[in-house]
């Protein structure tokens, strides 16, 4: 998760990134995959809190998984729509393909055998996708 340095230096001021990560954690992973989808849901972050707001981003672990958590402060995501975002083609950006999250699944789920999902969201207060790996 090297890109929350990456985008703290090119973010606005109001934007605060913190990153807690219990232990020294390892997963088996392809490390450019991983880091194009944590860019992914890191610009998405950075979207949805229009230049200003938190990020924080929890590592933890349990038995032989690794969980990545990415919180940011945004306009949350009705849960109505928590399936629909990761299908080809759905955005809420005027410029946009809609690929990103469709595409992070499929690196997350096929090739890595790992889950991505919403963890929790709300609207008016962000969201939080979460990253499951095998440690």
């Amino acid at each position: 998760v090297s890109q929350s340095r990456y985008f703290k230096a090119r973010s606005s001021r109001l934007v605060q990134f913190e990153l807690i990560c219990i232990d020294d954690l390892h997963a088996l992973a392809h490390k450019e995959l991983l880091d194009w989808v944590f860019e992914n849901l890191i610009k998405n972050a950075l979207d949805a809190m229009e230049g200003e707001g938190n990020i924080v981003i929890y590592i933890t672990s349990s038995g032989k998984q690794v969980f990545i958590d990415i919180e940011d402060s945004g306009k949350g995501i009705p849960k109505s729509e928590w399936s629909r975002i990761f299908q080809p083609g759905y955005t809420t950006k005027t410029r946009g393909w809609g690929l990103g999250l469709s595409l992070a699944r499929r690196i997350i789920e096929i090739y890595h055998r790992g889950k991505i999902f919403v963890k929790h969201s709300e609207p008016g207060k962000g969201s939080t996708f979460r990253v499951t790996l095998q440690a």
